[in-house]
């Protein structure tokens, strides 16, 4: 074996086998006895810009420190607010503050960029002194949106994770929900965000690595929480008298943490400065405008992981491009550094060990339980259930859920195991999530019972046995990811349904004329999923901020089951799941087989509604009731502040969607055609006319 300079150089090979991997795990296992601690600085930095151009030289904010830090991670948020980069995640503002960055660095050092990762507004930049970069090495950048859907990147977080040395550092920049009230939403945006960011990892037999897998975890950001309980004035009157502890007590983030409901084993230093948001921009000045915003520590930067420590933590008020103030922190962090000499041993040591020990013994685990079942599974409802499998053989086993007989993948679309493969030494165990969850792509077969749930999973042990688990549930049917067509033929709420009779009407819906079910469409159950067009059209944000996942769920339950006349939740969760929807539609509000025709025609007004007009009648109603509620919204755009080129960049890609993946000239022609029914004329007049009260 060649003596390598840095054991993840080792690891990083791209042939692995089982012999690899157990000599990957005494190795950690072995780290103390060939690695020392060497102490580095890392400058971590979090601003919102408020899609601003860069105006003033970054450097009272880069270049803050006396001595040149050996590296700088840079996060903003907001970088571009506009349409065209929510819509497409293009901007040219991004060239424009990294070249600001650059030119702010510390002048007494050369850095070299490793990394930028950006989504929408909110991006991160990696730089690090030249002659660390050697040692930098399984470089993996991930996005994840949790806007409205879950998916719009106007919030939500970016991430890299790397090993320098060999300690592995992951950081995650985020932007989370906002508004005063919303602070459940901004934790359920940090779990998401934990939940669902995975990164590759060079060994692709191994599982994704999760954030919280890492050495040292440092996250910083527009993390919104804000000071509750505190009228402005009294704010404003402490913050004169710098009295930050009465403050601090008063923040959100802190109360999260305290009750442990978030970043959870995370610390974040003493904050001796004052609230970073909200400015006049270009000032100092708190927010004078109607909305008088209470100040709030937005703007934060927190760690996780051994032998760390904070040399300072502090605003830059000489900054005033926006109207949030910019923050830094000089972190000391040990980094684990290998002797040469030492891991030779260890290595040749584990080696010999190994050898000894890889003789005839056959790999074996006991399962926890082999069957499971999941009671009342429900739309976008994840549900899991845990199996622990226990190594109670004589050697070290490699394990992996494998694909049954023809089959693609080792378990169908709503069913994850977590993780589906890994390492198991002798005498431990390991807790695998049978996760659940059915969304747009599986909820249409379960519903119309072409599909249940019901699985075999296949657990094999290299050089061992098969064992095998199985995994069943009941599905509750939901208008969520139901035709049209479908529930223009229900007539009492899906889940009083048998799922026979909805399979029936799944059948006939093939052989019904359009006459036949737009006879049907004024009692029909369709105007239970309708309900969701009774949202108040003065609301600020709609459809751009996100609701709650709770109230979803009871939204969902309300029209599934037909319980209540009046939807609970928020306005903004209302909004939320119109758009899940329309998003869960098999066939969107424009069936798919009129979407080439629509591109062709999407700059001709008339051919447009043309296409329209011979659309099947289920879905021209639906099309015509939609358009007549976004025109509704914009008679009243001065208080709810939706535009033209808003809402058709919202719902264009839901009304008109692409049977496969769109390109960007696809995107702008599906906006266009969608925009010219936005602009309100005569004939749509007389559609209003002709809609049912």
């Amino acid at each position: 074996q060649p003596i390598l300079a840095n054991k993840s150089q080792m690891l990083g090979m791209p042939q692995f086998g089982l012999r690899d991997n157990l000599i990957k795990c005494e190795l950690l296992k072995n780290e103390d006895a060939y690695t020392y601690i060497k102490n580095y600085s890392f400058f971590l930095g979090t601003y919102n810009v408020n899609g601003q151009n860069p105006k003033e030289s970054l450097s009272p904010w880069l270049a803050s420190t006396a001595t040149p830090p050996d590296f700088y991670l840079v996060g903003f948020q907001e970088l571009d607010l506009s349409k065209e980069a929510f819509l497409f995640n293009d901007t040219p503002k991004e060239p424009e503050w990294m070249l600001a960055v650059y030119k702010g660095l510390h002048p007494d050092a050369k850095y070299a960029l490793v990394k930028l990762v950006r989504l929408v507004g909110i991006m991160l930049l990696f730089y690090v002194k030249a002659e660390h970069a050697a040692h930098i090495s399984e470089m993996e950048a991930e996005t994840v949106g949790t806007g409205v859907m879950g998916r719009m990147g106007n919030k939500g977080a970016v991430a890299i994770r790397f090993q320098f040395h060999n300690s592995d550092i992951c950081v995650v920049n985020s932007h989370l929900a906002a508004h005063t009230e919303e602070f459940e939403r901004r934790n359920q945006d940090f779990k998401d965000i934990c939940r669902r960011i995975q990164f590759r990892q060079d060994d692709l037999t191994l599982p994704p690595l999760a954030i919280m897998k890492h050495n040292v975890v440092l996250w910083l950001g527009d993390l919104n929480y804000r000071i509750s309980d505190l009228e402005v004035d009294h704010v404003k009157d402490l913050i004169a008298k710098k009295d930050f502890e009465t403050l601090y007590n008063h923040d959100q983030l802190k109360r999260q943490m305290d009750e442990e409901v978030v970043f959870v084993g995370f610390t974040e230093g003493e904050i001796d400065f004052q609230p970073t948001y909200k400015y006049d921009t270009g000032s100092d000045q708190w927010d004078t405008s109607e909305k008088c915003r209470v100040p709030a520590w937005c703007d934060r930067i927190l760690w996780r992981g051994k032998n760390i420590k904070q040399l300072h933590y502090q605003s830059h008020m000489t900054l005033k491009t926006s109207d949030h103030k910019p923050v830094s922190s000089l972190l000391e962090i040990g980094i684990k550094v290998v002797n040469e000499e030492s891991y030779k041993r260890t290595f040749e040591e584990i080696v010999r060990h190994i050898d000894r020990m890889e003789n005839d013994c056959i790999p074996s685990v006991s399962l926890s339980e082999r069957e499971f079942f999941f009671q009342d599974v429900k739309f976008m409802q994840h549900q899991a259930k845990t199996v622990s499998v226990y190594n109670d053989g004589q050697v070290p086993c490699q394990f992996e859920f494998i694909p049954k007989l023809d089959e693609p993948t080792y378990c169908k679309p709503w069913l994850t195991a977590n993780p589906a493969k890994g390492f198991l030494a002798q005498g431990t165990s390991v807790d695998i999530d049978l996760e659940v969850f059915v969304n747009r792509s599986t909820a249409p077969e379960l519903n119309s019972g072409q599909q249940q749930l019901e699985d075999i999973l296949v657990l094999h042990l290299e050089r061992g046995k098969d064992y095998f688990i199985s995994v069943t549930g009941n599905y509750l049917p939901s208008c969520f990811g139901s035709s049209l067509s479908t529930l223009c033929l229900l007539r009492e709420p899906i889940q009083d349904m048998p799922l026979e009779t909805i399979r029936e009407l799944v059948r006939s819906c093939h052989f019904y004329k359009s006459t036949a079910i737009s006879d049907r469409f004024t009692d029909s159950y369709i105007f239970e999923p309708l309900k969701l067009l009774t949202i108040s059209v003065l609301q600020e944000e709609l459809f751009q901020q996100p609701g709650l996942r709770g109230e979803f769920e009871e939204i969902r339950d309300c029209l599934d089951t037909g319980s209540l006349d009046t939807l609970p939740g928020s306005n903004h969760s209302v909004a939320e799941a119109l758009l899940l929807f329309l998003d869960a539609l098999p066939d969107p509000v424009i069936p798919f087989s009129f979407y080439p025709q629509c591109l062709d025609c999407c700059s001709d007004s008339s051919r447009c509604r043309q296409i329209i007009s011979v659309l099947p009648q289920c879905h021209k109603n639906v099309f015509n009731y939609l358009i007549a509620f976004l025109q509704e919204l914009l008679k009243h755009s001065a208080h709810n502040r939706l535009d033209v080129s808003i809402l058709a960049s919202i719902f264009a890609g839901l009304l008109l969607r692409s049977p496969t993946k769109q390109d960007l000239t696809e995107k702008r022609k599906v906006k266009e055609f969608v925009q010219h029914f936005l602009v309100q004329t005569p004939s749509d007049r007389d559609i209003d006319e002709k809609l049912p009260e």
